[in-house]
């Protein structure tokens, strides 16, 4: 009797996982470009833009998403799971298709890709992916540190000017609502993971929380530390290089760099990375937002930065593609053979 208003909850929860990413992008982009004038964006795409550039920058973009697997392997193998690096790459490849059309969704088909083959617990390798993520947001918060302090200048000289942005940022940080929910969240699983019950779901749940942390706290107990670092360092020094190559491809971003130094580039790539907290799909529109926000600081207008976020996401979002058919053909070789193995032992 109750199946179907479980499946009625079910297809609405999953309808609204999808939907609300979607309405972002495409709200987003409607606010972004409802007055844009395409085609001077395209005829500056046309005249002006060197795609040699973002053509290099795809070589390091790739490198980042290699420099991803080697540093999940080492987490993997300090909780025992220790699947071959190629299908560790293609995991990565395959999240970042899969995000594109369903987001957040990449990580938990990763894991489980990775679980399954490896016949591995999903919770552990759930953890440790979800460790994985924590380190590129600490990561994020330390370049967003030391980007406001050498380029304090320019910010406060925008936000100088715009009384209304640094109003909202002023009010959203010191915003009790926000920092009391955090609080609050932090209380409720700690009083969750400590209560005692007789409850079989609860105790099903509590067991899979447990399983999750152990794949998460084997960051801070696995062999091979400085090279987890190192890997660390190659992936966002990786993210860095393509976005910093690609404001080369036009005068007009080449010329900030000119002006202002790489630190134009570390500002558009601090606020871009944050952007992709985002749910949306593959970032279309928080991204762009927050590259034609970034290049508005240093004066560009936005037809050109307009140009320039569209060009760089546009190309990134051909790779990702590109990369995720490989992925999956690469895939379904791979179960065909093991298939075929398994049906015609020696």
């Amino acid at each position: 009797m109750d199946s179907q208003p479980n499946k009625s909850k079910k297809l609405l929860g999953n309808i609204l996982r999808f939907a609300i990413p979607l309405v972002i992008s495409v709200g987003l982009c409607w606010l972004l470009f409802r007055d844009f004038d395409y085609k001077e964006m395209w005829h500056i795409i046309r005249t002006e833009c060197d795609f040699r550039w973002f053509a290099a920058g795809m070589v390091f973009a790739i490198g980042a998403q290699v420099f991803r697997a080697l540093r999940w392997r080492i987490q993997l193998r300090a909780i025992g799971v220790e699947p071959p690096l190629f299908a560790l790459v293609l995991s990565i490849f395959g999240t970042y298709a899969v995000n594109l059309v369903f987001p957040r969704l990449g990580e938990i088909w990763r894991t489980g890709y990775i679980a399954q083959r490896q016949h591995a617990p999903f919770t552990a390798v759930f953890g440790s992916m979800m460790a994985d993520r924590l380190a590129d947001t600490v990561t994020v918060a330390l370049f967003t540190v030391f980007t406001f302090i050498v380029a304090s200048g320019s910010i406060v000289s925008y936000l100088a000017q715009n009384e209304a942005t640094y109003n909202s940022l002023r009010s959203l940080a010191l915003s009790p609502w926000l920092w009391g929910s955090v609080v609050a969240v932090f209380l409720f699983v700690w009083w969750f993971m400590r209560r005692k019950t007789g409850n079989k779901l609860v105790n099903k749940i509590q067991q899979a929380c447990h399983e999750l942390w152990h794949g998460f706290i084997a960051i801070f107990s696995m062999p091979d530390k400085g090279l987890w670092l190192v890997f660390t360092a190659g992936i966002w020094v990786c993210y860095f290089t393509q976005l910093y190559l690609g404001f080369y491809a036009f005068g007009f971003t080449a010329e900030l760099l000119a002006q202002h130094g790489p630190v134009a580039a570390l500002v558009t790539f601090v606020l871009s990375s944050i952007s992709m907290g985002v749910p949306s799909n593959g970032g279309i529109g928080p991204w762009q937002w927050a590259v034609m926000f970034s290049l508005g600081i240093y004066g560009l207008d936005m037809q050109r930065g307009g140009a320039f976020a569209n060009m760089q996401l546009g190309i990134t979002t051909l790779l990702t593609i590109a990369l995720g058919l490989f992925t999956f053909i690469c895939i379904a070789i791979d179960r065909r053979k093991t298939a075929n193995s398994d049906s015609n032992p020696q």
